[in-house]
C-alpha cells in the first residue's frame, strides 16, 4: 500500500474531546444491577456510538447471569479477579490482565474471590450503557452496593432485565423460572 492509497478523513469538528473523571464528576449514572455497581464512564453519545466504557464495581459472588449479545465486550481487570464463563469454559482473570468476548458469544463472569473487584468494560458499538440505565437502579457512587430487594422485587427486577433485553440486542439463556 502507497501512501496515496493511505487518505484519512478530515478532522470531524462536530465531535469534541470526551473526558471522565469518576473521582471528580458527581453526575456520572451509578447503576447497581445484578449485585454489582457500574458506573458509566462514557456513552455511546459521547463517542458516536462508536463505544461505550463503564467501570464495573463487582463484589464477592457478584456478575451478570448468563447472556450474548451482537456486540463486542471487552473486559479489562483493575483490581481483584473475576471468573469467565465463555462457551462453557471457564478461566480466571486477574488485575491486569483483558479478556474480548466475541460478538454472540454465549458468556458470563463471577466474582468467586473474597474480595470485590474492579473491572472496566468496554462494549463496541455502544448501547450496553443504555440497557444498564433502563434497567437498574441509581446508587450514590461509584462502589455503593445496590439496595437489597426481597424476592418480590427481584423477581420484578429479573422479569423487567429479560423483557428489555431484546431491544438492547441482548439475550439471556440457561436460566430455568426458580433461578
Amino acid at each position: 500500500m502507497t501512501t496515496e492509497q493511505l487518505t484519512l478523513p478530515p478532522d470531524d469538528l462536530q465531535r469534541n474531546l470526551a473526558l471522565s473523571r469518576p473521582n471528580e464528576d458527581q453526575q456520572l449514572p451509578h447503576i447497581g444491577l445484578a449485585g454489582d455497581t457500574y458506573t458509566i464512564l462514557l456513552t455511546g453519545k459521547e463517542t458516536a456510538g462508536r463505544y461505550c466504557l463503564i467501570d464495573m464495581f463487582v463484589p464477592p459472588g457478584g456478575g451478570p447471569p448468563p447472556h450474548r449479545h451482537d456486540f463486542e465486550e471487552m473486559f479489562t481487570v483493575l483490581e481483584g479477579e473475576i471468573e469467565v464463563t465463555f462457551r462453557d469454559a471457564k478461566c480466571i482473570l486477574r488485575a491486569g490482565e483483558a479478556a474480548n468476548i466475541p460478538a454472540n458469544a454465549p458468556h458470563y463472569f463471577q466474582n468467586v474471590s473474597e474480595r470485590a473487584a474492579r473491572l472496566l468494560c468496554l462494549c463496541s458499538p455502544a448501547g450496553q450503557e443504555e440497557y444498564f440505565m433502563a434497567v437498574g437502579v441509581p446508587v450514590a457512587g461509584r462502589t455503593a452496593p445496590p439496595p437489597k430487594l426481597d424476592e418480590a422485587a427481584q423477581a420484578a427486577l429479573k422479569a423487567k432485565a429479560e423483557a428489555l433485553a431484546s431491544g438492547y440486542r441482548t439475550e439471556f439463556y440457561g436460566l430455568t423460572p426458580d433461578d
